[in-house]
């Protein structure tokens, strides 16, 4: 089973993950950890996340369908909040022959921010985000509709 998980910034993605990651058999691939690890210092910009995010789903694609096809299933904790981001993932379970299971977190913009201002004044997160960052992100956010054919859970 190949777990996506959709919501903005601050909505409990990573939370859930981490609640999907402790299944048995399951392995939990965090981007934010990746991307710490990999790029440290280089993302102060969208256009930076953009880039360094590129890279690492070029490879981590094929890890995950790996992973799926030997029978661990796979929490994903990339955001799936873009029809390219979900195509992404899409490509991946189609091609291991997988299962998934599209979580979908709808949670309030207002509430959103109060967590992310929490999370931003405790350091509790390995990257920080500005209000003014969260809007500008979350213009491009699209709620997963019927159309693209997801095994939707709305959490």
């Amino acid at each position: 089973m190949l777990h996506l998980i959709c919501g903005k910034i601050a909505s409990g993605k990573s939370t859930l993950a981490h609640r999907l990651g402790a299944e048995p058999k399951t392995v939990l691939i965090s981007e934010d950890e990746w991307l710490s690890q990999l790029f440290p210092g280089e993302i102060a910009s969208l256009q930076d996340y953009v880039r360094c995010t590129a890279r690492l789903r070029g490879l981590m694609g094929i890890h995950v369908e790996h992973l799926l096809r030997t029978g661990i299933s796979v929490v994903l904790d990339f955001p799936a909040n873009t029809l390219d981001s979900r195509q992404w993932m899409r490509n991946i379970f189609e091609s291991a022959g997988s299962a998934h299971c599209l979580h979908y977190l709808d949670v309030a913009d207002e509430e959103c921010k109060r967590r992310l201002r929490r999370r931003n004044d405790d350091g509790s997160h390995r990257f920080t985000t500005s209000e003014a960052e969260f809007d500008a992100i979350s213009r491009y956010f699209i709620v997963p509709s019927s159309e693209e054919d997801f095994n939707v859970l709305k959490e």
